[in-house]
């Protein structure tokens, strides 16, 4: 008897879990912890584990908290679409002043924790959450420009780390916001024509030309030309104290171009196959990109 009461015990916190993993999204939260956490090392001139674990743990918090607010406010649209229809608050398991706690105290604990590194981390803290739950979100069902808006908060984890370590925002933290901006496009259109049908339910505008055609193709293009310019520029000794060496440059250039393949493909084809092949390869490139980064700057 003890025994059936300890397993569903186990199984009802297991699902406790899921829930709050699933109402943060904790695999893109964790995916934004690393993209902070490599600005960090471009940044830090030593590795201080404090600050290290305070900008993992307030970034988390920050992201999960974001997630949280737009899971709020589209659980309508949500238990419209297949991809969404199961999260905690469209299935009934969790309820909105749950979710609503939990992203209230992921806000305050997040900006507390930046704010122990220095307050211009908590501000641009604050600034993602706002910008993504205030402006990105309403904005999603209403413009495709609504990407263009989500692609600010998007941008900001990156330079994040690098802010953390000087609190000061310059031209290195800002080369690194705009490599990450520009990524965001082919990434999140690459995902938006891939799910747009099912987009369409929650009446969610995401592709720029509101269709799946070369209009659409051709701006992905243009960006992903954008974005492998920008991550070469610091080649270039322009970007202040981030340096990137040619060696690596050209490594960075190469796996971008493997990228545009993609999005040249997606163009030729126009499926949600080739749309899929971009998706993948864009999480690839960001995650390889910064790893470049990071490495090339130990190495010099």
């Amino acid at each position: 008897m003890k025994t059936a009461v300890s397993t569903a015990k186990r199984s009802a916190w297991s699902m406790v879990f899921a829930d709050f993993k699933e109402i943060t999204k904790a695999r893109l939260a964790v995916s934004v912890v690393f993209s902070s956490i490599a600005g960090y090392f471009l940044a830090a001139q030593e590795i201080q584990f404090l600050s290290l674990f305070l900008l993992a743990f307030g970034g988390y918090c920050m992201v999960g908290a974001s997630n949280a607010y737009n899971q709020i406010i589209e659980r309508d649209l949500d238990a419209l679409m297949n991809r969404t229809k199961n999260r905690p608050i469209p299935a009934g398991r969790m309820s909105v002043n749950t979710a609503l706690t939990i992203a209230i105290i992921l806000t305050l604990v997040g900006i507390v924790s930046l704010y122990f590194l220095n307050p211009k981390t908590a501000m641009f803290g604050a600034i993602s959450i706002f910008l993504y739950t205030s402006v990105y979100t309403p904005l999603k069902t209403k413009t495709p420009l609504a990407v263009f808006v989500g692609a600010f908060p998007g941008a900001i984890p990156f330079m994040l780390g690098w802010v953390s370590v000087t609190n000061d925002f310059g031209i290195e933290p800002g080369t690194l916001f705009m490599i990450q901006f520009f990524w965001q496009f082919p990434h999140f259109w690459a995902l938006g024509w891939m799910l747009d049908e099912d987009y369409k339910k929650g009446g969610f505008k995401m592709l720029p030309t509101g269709k799946k055609d070369k209009g659409t193709a051709l701006q992905i293009i243009m960006y992903t030309i954008w974005m492998i310019v920008i991550s070469v520029i610091p080649a270039f000794g322009i970007t202040g104290q981030l340096f990137l060496s040619i060696p690596a440059a050209i490594l960075i250039f190469l796996m971008g171009l493997v990228m545009l393949v993609f999005a040249f493909r997606l163009y030729e084809k126009r499926d949600n196959g080739s749309a899929r092949k971009l998706m993948l390869a864009s999480v690839s490139y960001i995650t390889l990109m910064q790893i470049v980064y990071v490495v090339d700057k130990f190495l010099q």
